[in-house]
């Protein structure tokens, strides 16, 4: 290979660009996402406002999980007659982190604990760490 390279280095360019556009997907994993168009789990950005009472709140930026998962219901004939798959985007690997709150009165302690996310995945609920809801 590394002849043929040598010999037409045009013709590289050429298969190169021919294997990007038979191959889409390959590059697609580039372009920017929105929430309205990304299927799946992933970790972004995330900024919160750290409260907590007898101390002045902080701005914190971290990473969180974000995401929409595939989930589906069927009805089934026999009870509970329905069947669930659902899936929630959440923590799959965390790192636990503290912040110093600024103005704590006298016998509030400054410290506060967050999760910091460094992997995401779609799985079922557990409320050891996420807010779960059902209707």
């Amino acid at each position: 290979m590394g002849g043929f390279l040598k010999m037409y280095p045009d013709h590289f360019l050429v298969y190169a660009v021919t294997f990007l556009l038979l191959f889409p997907g390959f590059y697609s994993t580039m372009a920017v996402t929105t929430l309205q168009s990304f299927r799946g789990c992933a970790v972004r950005d995330f900024a919160f406002l750290a409260k907590k009472p007898g101390c002045r709140s902080l701005r914190i930026n971290t990473e969180a999980c974000w995401g929409r998962c595939h989930t589906w219901e069927r009805p089934v004939p026999e009870p509970p007659y329905i069947q669930r798959h659902h899936r929630v985007c959440t923590y799959s690997r965390t790192r636990h982190l503290t912040a110093r709150l600024p103005g704590c009165r006298p016998g509030v302690s400054p410290i506060y604990h967050y999760p910091q996310a460094l992997q995401c995945d779609c799985t079922y609920c557990s409320t050891n760490h996420t807010e779960c809801e059902t209707f």
